[in-house]
């Protein structure tokens, strides 16, 4: 059995967690642990508070608890708002007291794109522009080329997490751009399992969602490699072709 943990802030998509570990088969664990948000906005100041050395340190103190194999902060703009060296800073504390192999959404994005040898992507956010614009930067610090940014404006995880399925699905589509390799969906509030699929079969193209690659991230330090049947071509792609952005620059 391999087990991995997840530091997931508030409440909103924890569910697609056991969407993906149904997905995924019988051996796999997801274990979800809640972060404390004291402020429930996509705004730059409520995200440095998010994604605190203190907020974490508790979460990850309940993960080395749990036998967990790997920990992943499931937050992607709680940790690109740190900008690349302080989310790097982020997961180092988050491993330290869990005590195993860590990451987070934002690297879990770019370790993805590294195994997918993808490095053109279009960005369908649901965030405001203002934060959206921060995982533009992120990206960027990883060679990855966006080539169009589309923010849904959402300020609230709670309003994120109650989206209708179509709504995403026309919002992701409609956001695509021509030479994009692929589609990259950066919030864990977000509802994605059932979505990948039908979204990759109508653009025929990768679709990256924020659980999904968290949960990738997670399955691959825990030493899971090996290809998988879903959801999406990330999972069926295995994960041996990556260079850990985590080393100190």
């Amino acid at each position: 059995m391999t087990r991995v943990g997840f530091l997931y802030p508030g409440y909103s998509a924890e569910d697609d967690y056991t969407a993906f570990a149904a997905m995924l088969g019988g051996d796999v664990e997801l274990s979800v642990v809640h972060t404390l948000m004291r402020e429930d906005a996509h705004r730059v100041d409520a995200l440095l508070d998010v994604g605190g050395e203190d907020v974490l340190a508790t979460g990850a103190r309940e993960l080395a608890g749990m036998g967990v194999d790997a920990a992943v902060w499931a937050c992607t703009s709680g940790s690109f708002v740190f900008g690349w060296e302080g989310a790097r800073k982020q997961v180092q504390g988050v491993r330290n007291v869990a005590g195993v192999p860590a990451s987070s959404t934002s690297f879990a994005f770019v370790h993805a794109l590294r195994q997918l040898r993808v490095t053109r992507v279009a960005i369908a956010a649901t965030y405001p522009d203002d934060v959206a614009r921060h995982f533009v930067d992120f990206l960027g610090e990883a060679g990855v080329s966006v080539l169009s940014l589309a923010s849904h404006g959402i300020v609230t995880a709670a309003e994120v997490g109650l989206l209708d399925p179509d709504e995403v699905l026309d919002f992701v589509i409609s956001n695509d751009h021509p030479r994009a390799e692929a589609i990259l969906v950066p919030d864990t509030a977000l509802h994605s399992a059932d979505l990948i699929e039908p979204i990759e079969a109508l653009i025929g193209k990768t679709v990256l969602t924020a659980n999904q690659v968290s949960i990738w991230e997670g399955m691959r330090l825990a030493g899971e490699t090996a290809a998988r049947s879903g959801p999406g071509t990330l999972f069926r792609s295995g994960a041996t072709a990556v260079t850990s952005a985590l080393a100190a620059r």
